[in-house]
């Protein structure tokens, strides 16, 4: 049987603890890529079906927390695409109430941020995104995205300077005098 214990190795993943560990960083990383609600729902939901179709292929809950992200961001992206294809624009309203830091939620400022974030294109986002919120190297998003390694860098560093660029015409009131 597959899910056997032997020992030096660890079971193998099974779906409903892998949906409990995962639900919320799954939703708040379609939340955070999309601004919408609604569509970073039904994201969460197709990725879980796909996670349940490949439950097969999961060697680890390490590979599972790899594959989740990875999926995840790539379907995200789809789902802008799909949405500018059909003259709906790009969302730009984010639910900041959830997958944000007890602090974040009622803090003005962490509002304000996460909608510049909404701003930016896509990859640049998605490095950004799992940089900051999901706390991976550079070398481990490169991996999630399936980049090169210097395109990472490029996204992070071109997607920061947007993001501080966009800060000093947006938010004067929380940049001091110097």
């Amino acid at each position: 049987m597959a899910n056997d214990w032997q020992p030096g190795f660890e079971p193998l993943p099974d779906f409903e603890r892998l949906f409990n560990e995962h639900q919320s960083m799954v939703f708040s990383l379609a939340l955070r890529m999309t601004g919408d609600r609604g569509l970073a729902e039904e994201i969460a939901q197709d990725v879980f079906l796909a996670l349940d179709e490949n439950l097969s292929k999961i060697e680890s809950p390490e590979h599972a927390r790899f594959w989740l992200r990875r999926v995840v961001i790539s379907r995200s992206t789809d789902a802008l695409r799909r949405r500018r294809a059909r003259g709906f624009g790009q969302c730009v309203e984010i639910d900041e109430n959830h997958g944000a830091q007890a602090e974040e939620r009622s803090s003005p400022l962490g509002s304000r941020v996460v909608a510049l974030l909404a701003t930016l294109p896509e990859a640049h986002r998605a490095a950004i995104i799992l940089r900051y919120q999901e706390d991976l190297t550079p070398e481990e998003i490169a991996a999630t995205l399936g980049a090169p390694l210097a395109t990472v860098k490029s996204h992070l560093q071109r997607g920061l300077k947007m993001l501080r660029t966009k800060a000093e015409s947006q938010l004067k009131e929380y940049i001091r005098a110097v």
